[in-house]
């Protein structure tokens, strides 16, 4: 008997059926509680308890038994007729063909695609990228054509060059650069095409950095239109291959377009410099204006300009004439010491330094070293050329702490005009080469300086110290034949020279004794004058010279008058005879500033010194 739900029972009594041999089970269910026997309960009731009694006797569902399930035929192969072989291996053929087929095109598209990405990225190109570094490692047959010699008589030939990246400019699928080298531009342009110029080479010339340098290989051809904006106007480059050779890492401190772009009006040429680039005055035009202090402080990026570039290849042509015009007179280089053990000329203007225990300086000038080779050594005829110290504190614009020095001496048979008839020699000598052999450079310097070509004659002016006091005088200019000229007057005066006279170049000696170094020959007839001359270029000086003095006894006297104490060995070197000479000492600067008409003897500087510079 088995309790189910509360009060319900069920009685199971399980027989045995003899002729299918089954276990017949009789359940008989009563509730004890109200006494109501099964027969009381519904059909569909008691055969869920009869159910439930079932599962819990026999631990299985009440039901038919489950249908056995026929195994698998594992392993068995149904063999199929020849003809169904055949189609089967015929359909497996055509479908392996177009898999094959599908997979064959596929990687031809991966390839195409591939190629074509590979092309626009450049990958595999060799006609534009960085180059290694040069480190003379390795020595190629490659031959560079200097940009001064592309003409169009190199019409269709191809050229490497190398220079300055100046600019770049993309146009749609194209780039025009203009390529500098010295003072040399030219333009090369590069289009995008199907054969060797990708889109890459394109992006890879106009992301560059200005001011880069660069290897560019291509034809020459000759455009239909001048390109003015380039030295080389008449021929463009149709570039093949562009490669970097070093890049430009930092911010420019300005553009080479400003820097490059022609003065609006003159400045002058005299009085105090500021120095200061705030003072700048503003282009009527409103395009940006490059100060001086600016230019200076990164002299290294402003000497590329044309201009500049002309002008140093000047005053280098300079020192060549000079030199050559000398040596054809017998003149031999002296290199003069520059630390002295006293001042060259007398005066406190010299830096002073500590010269192991002792006190020396920087020479002002070779005058002593020229005056004892020339005069005292017997060489006769000497020039010095180098670099001249003063301890000035004067900020002007002509005026410069530390200069070139280009000094000669020489003995003279009679009279110093030996002396200032070479002088004009000379100096008409360095002016005509300059006209003849520095075209080029002269241009490039005028279209960004504009100058008057400068005025001389032949054999050059010469008046005295009071003929030219006299000029001023006459002009309304208050001068005392014995005061010193003021830079003021100096420059009226040369104003009233190229008037009166149509020259800019003269010189006028017969100097007052009082305003010229002690070792100045007085003039015989007034002791209040002496025979020493200048040379102005423009109304300013560019020379200072006389007839030296070459007694002992004179010299002392002089140098006593001076209160200047003589080293020992100067004065020893005119005790054993010294031969009658006379010289002059030039500035270099100072004539290629005048010569080209530049405001400011600074422009005419490589790295200049003054009282409040020391770099770069």
């Amino acid at each position: 008997m088995i309790l189910f739900r509360n009060s319900w029972y069920a009685w199971f009594s399980p027989t045995l059926c003899q002729p299918c041999g089954s276990i017949v089970v009789v359940v008989r269910l009563f509730d004890f509680s109200s006494h109501v026997p099964l027969e009381s309960i519904s059909y569909s009731l008691r055969f869920i308890f009869v159910k439930i009694a079932y599962k819990e006797l026999t631990g299985k569902d009440y039901g038919p038994p489950p249908k056995e399930k026929k195994p698998k035929n594992v392993g068995a192969v149904t063999e199929a007729s020849d003809k169904n072989k055949e189609k089967r291996a015929k359909k497996a053929a055509e479908k392996a063909a177009k898999a094959a087929e599908k997979e064959r095109k596929r990687a031809e598209r991966a390839a195409r695609e591939k190629a074509k990405a590979d092309k626009l990225a450049g990958v595999g190109a060799d006609n534009f990228g960085d180059l290694p570094l040069v480190r003379s490692e390795i020595v190629t047959d490659k031959r560079w054509t200097p940009i001064e010699f592309l003409t169009p008589k190199l019409q269709n030939q191809k050229v490497l060059i190398r220079g300055f990246l100046q600019t770049s400019r993309s146009v749609g699928k194209g780039v025009f650069v203009k390529i500098r080298s010295t003072m040399f531009t030219v333009q090369g342009v590069c289009f995008q095409n199907s054969k060797d110029i990708s889109p890459a080479m394109i992006k890879y010339i106009s992301g560059l950095p200005i001011e880069s340098i660069v290897d560019v290989e291509g034809v020459v051809s000759v455009p239909e239109q001048p390109v003015d904006s380039c030295t080389q106007k008449m021929v463009e480059l149709q570039i093949s291959s562009f490669k970097c050779v070093t890049k430009s890492i930092q911010p420019m401190p300005f553009q080479m377009e400003d820097a490059m772009r022609p003065d609006e009006g003159k400045e002058s040429d005299v009085g105090a410099y500021e120095g200061d680039d705030a003072l700048l005055k503003k282009r009527s035009d409103g395009l940006p204006t490059v100060g001086l202090e600016n230019r200076l402080d990164h002299r290294w990026i402003d000497l590329r300009t044309p201009a500049n570039q002309g002008i140093f290849r000047i005053e280098s042509m300079v020192g060549v004439l000079f030199r050559e015009k000398l040596i054809e007179k017998g003149f031999i280089e002296l290199h003069s010491p520059k630390l002295l053990g006293g001042a060259s000329e007398g005066g406190a203007d010299v830096f002073t330094l500590d010269y192991f225990g002792q006190t020396a300086s920087l020479a002002m000038s070779p005058q002593l070293q020229k005056q004892q080779a020339c005069a005292c050594a017997g060489f006769e005829k000497v020039f010095v050329t180098g670099p001249v110290f003063r301890a000035e504190n004067s900020n002007t614009r002509r005026h410069l702490c530390e200069f070139t020095g280009f000094d000669l001496e020489m003995v003279i048979k009679e009279h110093y005009d030996e002396v200032l008839d070479l002088f004009s020699e000379l100096f008409i000598h360095i002016f005509n080469g300059i006209n003849e052999r520095c075209k080029r450079e002269l241009e490039a310097v005028r279209e960004q300086h504009p100058f008057e070509d400068l005025k001389f004659c032949s054999p050059t002016l010469k008046l005295t110290y009071a003929e030219g006091c006299a000029l001023l005088r006459e002009a309304g200019v208050e001068q005392g034949d014995y005061d010193d000229l003021s830079t003021e007057n100096e420059k009226k005066l040369g104003d009233i020279v190229a008037e009166k006279y149509g020259t800019d170049f003269f010189f006028m000696d017969k100097y007052p004794l009082d305003v010229r170094p002690f070792y100045t020959m007085p003039d015989p007839k007034n002791p209040k004058l002496s025979n020493s001359y200048d040379f102005f270029i423009r109304g300013q000086e560019i020379l200072s010279g006389a007839q030296r003095i070459h007694t002992v006894d004179l010299l002392e006297e002089r140098a006593k008058a001076w209160g200047i104490e003589l080293e020992e060995s100067y004065v020893n070197s005119f005790k054993n005879g010294a031969l009658p000479h006379g010289g002059g000492g030039i500035g270099l600067e100072r004539v290629v500033m005048l010569f080209l008409g530049l405001p400011n003897i600074r422009k005419a500087s490589w790295f200049p010194r003054d009282p409040k510079r020391l770099a770069p």
